[in-house]
């Protein structure tokens, strides 16, 4: 397993040239363009576990790390990668992280197993599950799924596709086909419809040549259905921490929120060092791709309707919908209000919108991503 952890560069220097305070806390101060620090007398050491391997999905994480803005909030943050066979949820329901990036339903589907895990932040608002397909298929709709071979990689990442489905009364009437976390199906012409991510496996495709012309895909020549759209999408990448260790230390939970959705800013903000941040944490794709990565789930987290991380209620209401109509572990199960909180989340935007920082990116609007062959 890969871990990131930064050094206590931050405190030494503190420690040589204010009077420490005796305990995390004291006023803040703020220069312009800077991140505030909070002076403290040691640095409480906490690890957040990665859904995945590192990649733009996580920037704001590793912006606030190499920032220092985990350190100006009196914390030694040690990130954890991801891997195929590691479950962030159950990484924290057994004490192997104080904090964990998982999608909820997969964090709901844990709960009810009996890990007693608390979503604290939800910062992607959108899904950003697609179905992708060539424009000369013809199928601009989950109704057009009729009949043809639909891909998806199971895992429990296919509910939002199956409730589609399920809506639009095709399920005696398609054919799910299990796709592996490439878009080698869908273009060697085995499946009509792809499963993908708009931050990774859609950009796939476009980093790929059209035998045809000899040039990338374009995105005129694709197809996509985007289940925001359709009504079913689940919400995705939020912030959980272990019930029984939150009741203990609410303060460093809402420091470790503060510093994270201050690196979410500065990602929205300063788009081209985010991505350096990205690369020099040790990604395996290129530079293009993670630029076009992190454009897109910006996309993920702003506009934010009540703040980075603070919950849209009526999502989480649709997620929990979609999750106990089509998960088997979750079906006829109640979920009740403990498994979200706002307050953490609530404070640590306040406190940003204090010192002036925009958290809800209102005006944000993408910019244009080159991709090239390979998404190097």
């Amino acid at each position: 397993m890969t871990t990131w952890r930064r050094s206590g560069r931050w405190f030494a220097v503190l420690a040589a040239t204010v009077v420490l305070a005796a305990a995390c806390g004291g006023d803040d101060t703020e220069g312009a363009g800077d991140t505030t620090a909070t002076e403290c007398d040691s640095l409480d050491e906490v690890r957040l576990q990665l859904q995945w391997v590192a990649q733009s999905q996580f920037a704001g994480y590793f912006a606030a790390l190499d920032e220092g803005m985990y350190e100006d909030e009196c914390l030694d943050v040690t990130i954890l990668e991801g891997a195929v066979d590691i479950v962030p949820q159950q990484v924290l329901a057994t004490g192997g992280a104080e904090f964990a990036l998982a999608w909820v339903p997969k964090a709901l589907v844990s709960c009810q197993a009996g890990a007693d895990i608390v979503n604290i932040a939800q910062v992607f608002e959108r899904s950003g599950t697609l179905m992708v397909s060539f424009a000369d298929s013809g199928i601009t709709s989950v109704e057009d799924f009729a009949g043809r071979n639909v891909g998806n990689w199971g895992f429990g990442n296919e509910f939002e596709l199956t409730a589609a489905i399920a809506e639009a009364g095709l399920t005696d009437s398609v054919t799910l086909v299990a796709q592996d976390f490439t878009m080698n199906a869908l273009l060697n012409g085995e499946i009509d419809v792809a499963e993908a991510m708009t931050y990774n496996e859609y950009a796939q495709v476009l980093e790929a040549v059209n035998p045809d012309t000899g040039e990338l895909y374009q995105p005129e020549e694709l197809n996509v259905v985007d289940f925001n759209d359709v009504g079913t999408a689940m919400l995705q990448d939020a912030v959980w921490a272990e019930a029984a260790w939150l009741a203990d230390n609410e303060d460093i939970a809402e420091r470790f929120l503060r510093a994270s959705f201050r690196g979410w800013v500065f990602c929205r903000d300063n788009f081209d060092a985010c991505v350096e941040h990205v690369l020099n944490n040790g990604s395996t794709l290129g530079e293009s791709h993670q630029r076009w990565q992190l454009n897109e789930i910006n996309a993920l987290i702003w506009p934010a309707t009540n703040g980075i991380g603070v919950m849209n209620v009526p999502l989480w209401d649709q997620t929990v919908d979609v999750a106990t109509s089509q998960i088997p572990d979750l079906a006829g199960v109640d979920i009740g209000p403990d498994a979200y909180r706002t307050d953490l989340a609530e404070a640590a935007t306040a406190a940003l919108e204090e010192e002036g920082l925009d958290v809800t990116g209102e005006g944000w609007e993408r910019i244009d991503v080159e991709l090239v062959e390979g998404g190097a």
